[in-house]
């Protein structure tokens, strides 16, 4: 199968992006919708995924893409599709990234909006009717995440993790999603993004927008981040039903210092490519920085491994914040350790 790398280039905007904050007038929304589901070695929860999918009405298909797992996953999925009809599966033949995987999703869905779905995530009942009941004049739509742990189940036991469980919807601006995508210490998959909106699709294909290939972290806040500044109509709505299962395999939890980079370097081009505000560009700045101060923190971990001195004092002069970040991590490494320490002596 060939794979094909959309650049995706900003076109002009359709509308000016001050005006984005009106409901519009629009036709009536075409209700069907294609769910999206790349997957990597999720045979334990992709029928989960896949059921809650189809449990929709609005939904026409459900199409995953394999992305060259070592395990049967491409083999449960297509078992889905056995009473349904509505199921789609292509198996890659080796692991080119969830980027390239929805991207091989995109070419094949036909349906007007598109909904991505993680492998090991998964819809309660009527989140997809609910978010098309508000899409009219809007081409991204997306409600908060419900957090659950491993395979925890249950409506009781999940809670919305990015806003209060009940706000008047509200419409989402570039600047506001950048400085909503600066990382916090202990706030686990709390950056804006990782919503999981429905697409309209000819938004996408009029600005030639696709995920970007060469990301394997932050494929989601590129892409989005893209369609904000071609002008993307974006709108935030309470919890309707997406749930979000933290795992600790999971490529958000454990990345190497290279997807860190390549994210980081994605803000520049974004920079070169989109005519931004004072205010937006000052917010692209400060995501900047702060995946930066991530990437540095790798690099001082692999300089002390590593005994290169140099480097580990190079990345302190970066720039005064990363600095700070740094000293705060050592420091924070420190105490760490001065407690394991502290609680073995006590066990002997």
């Amino acid at each position: 199968m060939s794979i094909h790398t959309d650049g995706g280039r900003l076109n002009a905007r359709p509308v000016a992006r001050g005006e984005a904050v009106e409901v519009r007038t629009a036709a009536v929304v075409t209700r069907t919708v294609d769910v999206i589901i790349a997957a990597w070695n999720r045979s334990d929860t992709i029928e989960r995924a896949i059921l809650s999918a189809l449990a929709e009405p609005e939904v026409r298909h459900v199409i995953v893409v394999d992305d060259g797992s070592s395990d049967d996953t491409a083999a449960r999925a297509r078992q889905c599709n056995a009473n349904s009809g509505r199921v789609i599966v292509e198996r890659l033949c080796w692991k080119l990234g969830p980027s390239a995987a929805r991207n091989v999703a995109l070419r094949i869905s036909t349906a007007p909006w598109v909904s991505i779905l993680d492998g090991d995530d998964y819809l309660l009942p009527g989140r997809t009717g609910a978010l098309l009941s508000k899409a009219d004049g809007w081409d991204f739509i997306a409600d908060d995440l419900l957090q659950a742990r491993g395979n925890q189940v249950g409506e009781q036991t999940l809670m919305p993790i990015l806003f209060d469980r009940h706000f008047d919807p509200w419409p989402l601006s570039l600047e506001r999603f950048l400085l909503g995508n600066v990382s916090r210490r202990g706030a686990l998959r709390r950056e804006l993004g990782f919503l999981k909106p429905l697409i309209r699709r000819p938004f996408l294909d009029h600005h030639q927008l696709r995920y970007d290939e060469r990301l394997r972290l932050g494929e989601d806040h590129a892409l989005y981040a893209r369609a904000l500044a071609a002008g993307a109509r974006f709108l935030i709505v309470p919890a309707a039903g997406y749930v979000s299962v933290v795992r600790d395999d999971s490529i958000s939890s454990r990345h190497s210092r290279e997807d860190l980079e390549r994210l980081r370097d994605s803000d520049v081009e974004l920079m070169a490519k989109a005519t931004l505000t004072a205010s937006e560009h000052r917010a692209l700045k400060k995501h900047y920085a702060s995946v930066d101060c991530r990437v540095q923190w790798l690099v001082v971990i692999e300089a002390v491994k590593a005994r290169k001195y140099v480097r580990f004092l190079a990345a302190f002069c970066r720039s005064p914040k990363v600095s700070l970040f740094l000293m705060e991590r050592l420091f924070e490494e420190l105490v760490q350790r001065l407690r394991k320490a502290s609680a073995g002596r006590r066990a002997f």
